[in-house]
């Protein structure tokens, strides 16, 4: 199982969408994983398979919102719907304690694109208007409420299946990808569904193996420690919180590994070596369920 062999199965990246992959805002999600920081954390409780960045979900979202609408601003909005991810994603939202939400850091989205002067150029040059990119949540193909399936929650699971759980296979991302369709939904939005009912089981089953994981003992404490971590980082002026939305995770890590702060250099040794089974039962918050509930030839499917 790879990301390559995902992306392939997308098709190729669109020619309209090339120029854009290339401005300042979006590179810097190479170095954003999608697993939160996690990546950096100790093997002995986090083995994902590769790496796995917040650049890649964006492009793959694009491309599943072009595969379905051929709408080069929905796709464009798709692209750029985590352009204000900072480091460690919702690592960030604990920090903020938005456990149920996760949203806490969508709110720069618009500040962030629009001090990219090379995406506003390329937006200008195409006649297409900011705001068309900035409010992602316009397209209900691109994002929506669960239960509902939208590419970014699409992806997420099979991104989360490939790199975490490793509960997914290759021929189940072909057939999920041959069943996609867009339909309307109760509430007359565009929505992602699916053809093969065997498909919608199997992806359900996956989403509920995601979602234990996600309400781990062992990953909300991670969370909640790398949280710590960055909150002291900035307590101590080691960096603002706007930077971590303008720096890379490895940047923010060099600092934290080069500092003085005992405090600091002590949890960072706990993040990078702690073992599974010495990790302490911690109260679980009310973190955000991941439930879905997915169109089945246009009509609501719930699989128990």
């Amino acid at each position: 199982m790879s990301l390559k062999f995902y992306n392939n199965k997308l098709n190729e990246t669109p020619v309209f969408l090339e120029k854009y992959l290339k401005v300042p805002s979006l590179q810097r999600l190479k170095k954003v994983g999608y697993f939160c920081g996690m990546d950096y954390a100790s093997k002995k409780v986090y083995n994902f398979s590769e790496y796995i960045s917040r650049y890649d979900h964006s492009l793959t979202v694009a491309k599943l919102v072009y595969l379905l609408t051929k709408d080069e601003k929905a796709t464009l909005a798709g692209l750029f719907h985590d352009i204000a991810t900072p480091c460690f994603s919702h690592v960030i939202d604990y920090m903020n304690k938005d456990f149920s939400k996760q949203e806490s850091t969508e709110e720069l989205t618009k500040e962030v694109i629009e001090q990219d002067q090379e995406l506003l150029k390329l937006l200008e040059e195409d006649n297409i208007n900011v705001e068309d990119v900035i409010n992602f949540k316009k397209y209900s193909v691109v994002d929506n409420d669960r239960p509902k399936i939208c590419a970014d929650r699409l992806d997420g699971i099979i991104l989360t299946a490939m790199g975490w759980t490793k509960n997914i296979s290759t021929e189940e991302i072909s057939l999920i990808l041959d069943s996609i369709k867009l339909y309307k939904n109760e509430e007359d939005e565009d929505e992602i569904g699916f053809t093969d009912i065997n498909v919608v089981k199997r992806i359900i089953e996956i989403n509920k193996i995601i979602d234990i994981y996600c309400h781990s003992n062992e990953d909300n404490y991670m969370m909640s420690l790398l949280g710590d971590i960055t909150k002291l980082g900035i307590e101590n002026n080691l960096y603002k919180y706007e930077d971590l939305y303008h720096m890379t995770e490895d940047e923010i890590f060099k600092i934290l590994n080069n500092c003085n702060k005992k405090e600091i250099i002590n949890l960072l040794n706990e993040f990078y070596n702690i073992k599974k089974e010495d990790i302490p039962e911690k109260e679980i918050p009310n973190i955000k369920e991941r439930k879905i509930s997915p169109l089945l030839n246009g009509l609501r499917f719930t699989y128990k």
